[in-house]
């Protein structure tokens, strides 16, 4: 049997008790108003948002610098980090753990990808795995390793208020176009048991098809939402799904110490709920009926039981992305 918090941990939680329990008690009404107010505002900021003239991009290609899965020679993380590359340019897409692993800077190196190749960054969201280590998530900066840093002055897109030293940061309040001729959905919102209100932008580009791409960060707010955004901006079918989508069900990339820490914090679901296989169900068949052809999927918040369920499930393509590989969109 499989616990999100180990038994060894159970003595020390029922000591703790008198304290914990009520701390609970304001987690949980703390959560419970915050998951309404999100699925309120999102229907509001879906519902004002209007079309974006999305260039037609003759040439889209990702590369992953930072994934769990990884090719030989690459080094695996439970982070992400995409370098998307169009007519207009490269953009980078979120740092993974940064300076507090070597993973980015490493397998940068073995691809033969200079942080002075980047154009401008974008940062699905401001969690550990994805601006650069827990102490960049608990200073809002985020981190670079050294020896990988963009240029100085490089535009830093951010969904909520962050720092990045050196850089010029622009907080993205709604959808807008970015350089390269990709487009944010704008900050998106999902309340996150004891972690709190989350935003997370996802990127969208159009194909030479006229048919859209999406790539997301963890897709926190969903992909029903971030599907639904993405056909406000542009009515145009969504071809690609590409990233996270967040279904740690039998288990967490990121666990230590007997503790499942995605399944606790980054699900949607309170304390005392569990993501589970009725969720998957109700994405797998979102995707389908959206008519997603392409299924790029992130490992690095889903877990193995949910990715083969993926494979089977979704009439698409689907891959799970590794680091060290590229894929033309």
């Amino acid at each position: 049997m499989r616990f999100r918090v180990h038994p060894a941990w159970w003595p020390f939680l029922a000591v703790a008790s008198p304290v914990l329990v009520p701390w609970l008690a304001v987690q949980t009404r703390r959560f419970v108003t915050g998951r309404a107010r999100a699925r309120r505002v999102n229907g509001e900021r879906i519902s004002s948002a209007g079309p974006l003239e999305l260039p037609v991009l003759d040439d889209i290609e990702l590369t992953v610098l930072v994934d769990f899965e990884h090719h030989n020679g690459f080094v695996g993380d439970a982070g992400v980090s995409y370098a998307i590359r169009t007519p207009g340019g490269t953009t980078l897409m979120d740092v993974g753990f940064g300076p507090e692993t070597p993973v980015l800077l490493q397998n940068a190196s073995r691809l033969g990808f200079p942080a002075a190749r980047i154009d401008d960054v974008v940062i699905s969201h401001l969690h550990p795995d994805h601006m650069g280590g827990l102490r960049a998530a608990r200073a809002g900066r985020v981190e670079w390793p050294d020896g990988f840093r963009p240029r100085a002055d490089t535009p830093c897109f951010v969904p909520a208020q962050a720092e990045a030293s050196g850089m010029d940061v622009r907080r993205v309040d709604g959808p807008r176009l970015l350089p390269g001729g990709l487009a944010t959905t704008g900050p998106l919102a999902r309340m996150l048991c004891l972690t709190g209100w989350t935003e997370e932008q996802a990127l969208v580009a159009k194909r030479k098809d006229g048919a859209l791409v999406v790539v997301t960060g963890c897709g926190h707010p969903t992909i029903e939402t971030i599907l639904e955004m993405a056909r406000r901006l542009d009515p145009a079918g969504v071809h690609t799904v590409v990233g996270g989508l967040h279904f740690p069900i039998t288990t967490s990339r990121i666990s230590r110490f007997g503790i499942q820490f995605q399944q606790i914090i980054g699900t949607g679901k309170g304390w005392w709920e569990e993501i589970s296989d009725t969720d998957l169900t109700a994405t797998i068949a979102a995707l389908n009926e959206a008519g997603v052809r392409r299924l790029l999927l992130s490992a690095h918040d889903t877990c193995d039981h949910a990715v083969e369920r993926f494979r089977r499930e979704v009439r698409a393509d689907v891959e799970v992305l590794r680091a060290g590989s590229s894929y033309t969109l």
